[in-house]
């Protein structure tokens, strides 16, 4: 069977370091590897805030497409781009939701409102839909009126799972996430304020989303006297955010919400224990048994997490167990590709 040809608009450097960005990116390889024509339409990078400009050339350019080639566009974009430009695009359009715009943590309530009816609007023009989780399947079934019929869940693509493991002593507790309010770091920070008592290490792994945020974190670490003990290691190379996972001992991220959480997945694909919270696309993430799952926003709770994993072996072991054995069964880009190849090829 020839594959259909295709196109996939995506804003700004497609190699950016965040969940949505590798996972598009990935999954754009992998469908080139099946033998598909896949083009890349990048689009100006001012989304989600476009100036009228980057509104413009964007939409010329997905209406510029042949109305037989199906267009994958990037949740940034669709969820807020300009309505009616987008109905001037001829192109079959798959919408690709990672969670909806609007639900980003930190919006004024006009600005999430805003999106919320950008996003529900836009839907109505949309084929096709992508998710990478069932709980974002739900959220646009129950929330946005969407026909199950027109949503795809393609959970992210993972390597082989990683057999290294060296450990460092004291030690290291892991979080992987961009500096943003949404991740919360804070929480953590706050967590491991009241550990100062045991022996450990952290260390915080992401490049500045928000300045602000970066601002906060480093006056918190000093200000609860943890200086020397948390790391704010910025944006790192691959190989070395995957040594990382290899020395750590805990994984934990703070979120206040996720859609996905791609580096849940790599937590487990390393066999760590993972303290995090019950929020979002997180519970349908991480099985029952593979991780702490605490209230959003409860610092005490997730100190007590911490804390349990930390001085109890027993606990700790059975955990990464657990952890390890969901990471085995994750699925490869190939598997996700093939899985939004057939979306593409039955448009």
């Amino acid at each position: 069977m020839q594959l259909k040809p295709a196109a996939f608009a995506i804003p700004g450097d497609m190699t950016q370091k965040t969940g949505g960005y590798i996972y598009e990116y990935e999954l754009l390889m992998a469908l080139r590897a099946q033998g598909r024509d896949l083009q890349h339409l990048q689009l100006p990078a001012g989304f989600p805030d476009p100036t009228p400009a980057e509104t413009a050339l964007s939409v010329a350019a997905m209406a510029a497409l042949p109305a037989d080639r199906p267009l994958i566009i990037d949740g940034l974009v669709f969820g807020s781009i300009d309505t009616a430009g987008l109905a001037t695009v001829t192109a079959p359009i798959v919408a690709m939701i990672h969670h909806p715009l609007g639900l980003e943590t930190g919006l004024a309530p006009d600005r999430a409102r805003a999106l919320l009816q950008r996003e529900a609007d836009n839907l109505k023009l949309a084929q096709a839909i992508i998710v990478p989780s069932p709980h974002t399947a739900r959220i646009l079934a129950g929330e946005f009126g969407v026909s199950p019929d027109q949503i795809t869940i393609a959970l992210p693509g993972f390597r082989p799972a990683d057999p290294v493991h060296t450990p460092l002593s004291p030690p290291l507790i892991l979080s992987v996430g961009l500096l943003a309010e949404r991740k919360g770091h804070d929480i953590l920070i706050a967590a491991l304020g009241q550990l100062r008592d045991l022996d450990w290490q952290a260390e915080i792994v992401g490049k500045t989303h928000d300045p602000a945020v970066e601002a906060r974190l480093r006056a918190q670490i000093p200000a609860l006297g943890l200086e020397g003990r948390i790391r704010l290691a910025g944006l790192l190379p691959d190989a070395a955010v995957i040594e990382r996972y290899r020395s750590a001992t805990i994984f934990a991220l703070a979120t206040r919400y996720e859609g996905y959480g791609i580096v849940l997945g790599e937590a487990m694909l390393h066999g760590l224990p993972i303290v995090t919270c019950r929020t979002g696309a997180v519970p349908d993430t991480i099985p029952p048994g593979a991780g702490m799952l605490v209230p959003v926003d409860d610092i005490g709770s997730f100190a007590r997490a911490l804390e349990t994993l930390l001085l109890d072996p027993g606990l700790h072991a059975q955990l990464a167990q657990a952890a390890a054995a969901e990471g085995r069964k994750l699925p490869s880009w190939a598997q996700t590709a093939a899985r939004v190849g057939t979306v593409l090829d039955g448009l």
